[in-house]
């Protein structure tokens, strides 16, 4: 109703993607975020401090968001996740601190170019990178059985596999990004409790489809990625890969 007002994230999740940006959205039994609206803070205030009093899957949850920037648009930052990622496993001030403004950075950036996701160009629909399959794992899981990182951290691992089986990244490439989500104590394993046919039926009453159409954000290389319809027999083919 036009109140203004300051986010003042307490975990690093928010304080890397979800205070940044201006989404204001609740979620519905069919998915999450589907009712909402567009609405920007005054300001952010980011105390890394705080985080120390977070458990660790916690942490681990906000560094899937991290990770995504270097994956979508950013290769050199990236490499330096792969770098510092035990420093950031351990809230190392400097490494955290650093993090936490690339990220704000980065999707501050993406945010400017398409504040309401309604460009021809689809830019800010690329910070979804991870999250068509992350939020099919939540919605089947059951909320709250995998934090919402999670299921972003092994979404990512699913999109780089189909990423790779369109020909768009390497083999190499579907191993670094595995690697690092490992690394950062994220699943790195398709959940046997979760059927093709759920994780498929979950994705078409998502929020990122058209008219059940599946679209993905899929990487060209890290550092760059694009929105792309894939055909529903192709993700199940991935999809019976990744469950082997």
């Amino acid at each position: 109703r036009g109140i203004a007002f300051v986010q003042v994230p307490t975990t690093l999740l928010a304080q890397v993607d979800s205070s940044v940006g201006g989404k204001t959205a609740i979620n519905h039994p069919l998915g999450k975020n589907m009712i909402g609206a567009f609405y920007q803070p005054q300001a952010v205030l980011a105390d890394a401090g705080v985080l120390r009093t977070l458990p660790p899957r916690e942490i681990a949850a906000g560094l899937a968001e991290v990770i995504k920037y270097g994956c979508i648009v950013d290769a050199p930052f990236f490499d330096w996740l792969e770098t510092n990622i035990e420093a950031l496993n351990a809230l190392d001030a400097t490494a955290i601190s650093h993090a936490v403004q690339r990220s704000c950075e980065l999707k501050a950036d993406v945010v400017a170019q398409d504040e309401t996701e309604s460009s021809v160009l689809n830019i800010r629909a690329l910070l979804n990178f991870g999250h068509t399959f992350g939020h099919a794992f939540e919605h089947v899981l059951g909320y709250g059985t995998w934090l919402h990182g999670e299921g972003v951290g092994y979404g990512m691992v699913c999109a780089a596999s189909l990423s790779q089986e369109l020909g768009l990244i390497t083999p190499a490439q579907v191993q670094r990004i595995t690697a690092l989500v490992a690394a950062a104590k994220l699943p790195t394993q398709w959940p046997a409790q979760v059927s093709a046919d759920a994780a498929i039926a979950a994705m078409k009453n998502d929020k990122k489809t058209e008219h059940g159409s599946l679209k993905f954000i899929v990487l060209d290389s890290i550092g760059k990625s694009h929105v792309q319809a894939v055909d529903e027999a192709l993700v199940r083919q991935v999809i019976a890969q990744l469950q082997r």
